[in-house]
């Protein structure tokens, strides 16, 4: 009898360990920071729609310059305005959610002149945003989760020293995650290279403001195609599909939420590369809903 019984609660545990594994997809990864009235990182967090939340932008490094982080109408680096974020930083990670600091974006100033610069961007950024130690770290004492590169401009050098400088770091105890978003025509002009490295977790392609490769209703086969080319010659961990979160969130490559839910989403899930969705912009998203609408099909 209790050899049954045992034999029982064994397939019970399997069962749901199957059904756990079965109904969770993807997670949706969220860009905040670029807009003052899109809630606090806290809140955005609260929501319980995201994994992964990337603050934007470290918009200036590199090539001897000062970095200096750009959270829009948020708070004001200038004046170690932004240090009270740590404790929002602990909440999201208290929920479970991965936060990761965004750096570059599409209108910042930065590039790296050599490997040494690249050196040395990889320190900066261990110890004021990550796991070392700094006397002016901008967003105070909490330890962020990774490095995003969300490289749009510059050249295209020496990103895969910066991600092998980072990865370096993840030796010295907590993971350190990489991540990037480049855009959708393969491969990227700017993060190809270092993506070659294999040592990024997650990648969130942009698939919008890029026509030859974005949805649309008339022609699904070119996002299709380039998901297939994404998934299957980029060596990371998970491949997510980038989105615009509302129709003016970006200037082409809105999906609307039946079209993602009916027709894309089941097209791409079947990858085991498949990360879930990135959406542009946390502020977006209040708007439209978008993240609330997709989630339980994600």
């Amino acid at each position: 009898m209790a050899f049954k019984l045992n034999i029982s609660v064994s397939f019970i545990c399997l069962m749901v360990l199957v059904l756990a594994t079965g109904s969770y997809g993807g997670g949706i990864s969220i860009y905040w920071g670029q807009n003052g009235n899109e809630g606090t990182l806290a809140e955005t967090c609260a929501t319980g729609n995201y994994e992964y939340v990337n603050i934007a932008f470290l918009a200036t490094f590199g090539n001897g310059q000062t970095p200096m982080i750009n959270l829009a109408g948020h708070c004001d680096p200038y004046s170690n305005g932004c240090t009270g974020l740590s404790s929002d930083i602990k909440s999201c990670q208290a929920k479970g959610v991965k936060v990761i600091l965004s750096i570059g974006g599409g209108a910042g100033s930065y590039s790296l002149s050599s490997s040494d610069d690249a050196r040395q961007v990889a320190m900066y950024l261990w110890n004021n945003f990550l796991g070392g130690t700094s006397s002016s770290r901008p967003l105070g004492p909490a330890v962020l989760d990774g490095i995003d590169f969300d490289i749009e401009g510059g050249t295209g050098e020496h990103w895969d020293d910066l991600a092998k400088y980072l990865s370096g770091y993840s030796k010295k105890g907590k993971k350190l995650y990489l991540t990037a978003a480049p855009q959708c025509p393969f491969p990227d002009a700017w993060v190809g290279n270092a993506l070659k490295t294999g040592l990024f977790d997650y990648v969130w392609v942009q698939f919008y403001n890029n026509p030859p490769c974005q949805y649309s209703s008339a022609d699904f086969a070119n996002l299709e195609d380039a998901w297939k080319q994404w998934t299957s010659d980029i060596p990371a961990t998970k491949i997510f599909l980038g989105l615009p979160a509302a129709p003016d969130a970006a200037g082409s490559g809105f999906i609307p939420v039946n079209d993602l839910t009916s027709e894309v989403l089941p097209a791409i899930k079947n990858s085991s590369k498949y990360g879930g969705v990135m959406l542009w912009s946390k502020y977006y998203d209040d708007q439209s809903g978008y993240s609330s609408s997709i989630k339980s099909h994600v």
